[in-house]
């Protein structure tokens, strides 16, 4: 039994995802990377799919279309992925060591405790402090050889 309830989605075939012009699309997904990504979008606790469409100027079923069909996802998903990714990578900074979970959650935009461990346990499956702990020791292992 896994440790966090977690089940995976069935894929849906909504009829609306064909109708997007592949362009339109592809234009689409680029903007998208730059608002969540470059401009780091995905820390914002607030910062909704509705949101998205509006800084992109267009509705949440393009949004949701672009995000399911060019990242294989959903919205929630295609966040916390960037959110689990800095957090992972904050995990292992020295400057952040002596951070606690919550706020190392806190940094990359989680709202609560819970729902940065089952993002995170869905992902890289293992909890942020186990994950925190083996990539610690491996990089100690790796500078000892490399002393050696």
């Amino acid at each position: 039994m896994p440790k966090y309830n977690i089940s995976e989605k069935k894929q849906k075939n909504a009829y609306y995802r064909t109708q997007v012009n592949p362009t339109l699309m592809d234009d689409l997904k680029a903007k998208i990377l730059d608002i969540v990504l470059i401009r780091q979008k995905y820390k914002d606790k607030r910062y909704s799919a509705r949101q998205l469409a509006l800084d992109l100027g267009t509705n949440t079923r393009y949004v949701s279309a672009v995000i399911n069909v060019k990242f294989h996802m959903n919205y929630t998903s295609f966040i916390n992925r960037f959110r689990i990714d800095e957090a992972m990578t904050l995990l292992v900074d020295k400057r952040y060591l002596s951070c606690t979970m919550e706020e190392i959650s806190d940094m990359v935009g989680f709202s609560n405790r819970q729902s940065f461990y089952a993002s995170f346990y869905k992902i890289t499956n293992m909890t942020p402090l186990q994950y925190q702990k083996t990539h610690l020791m491996e990089i100690e292992q790796r500078k000892e050889a490399k002393n050696k």
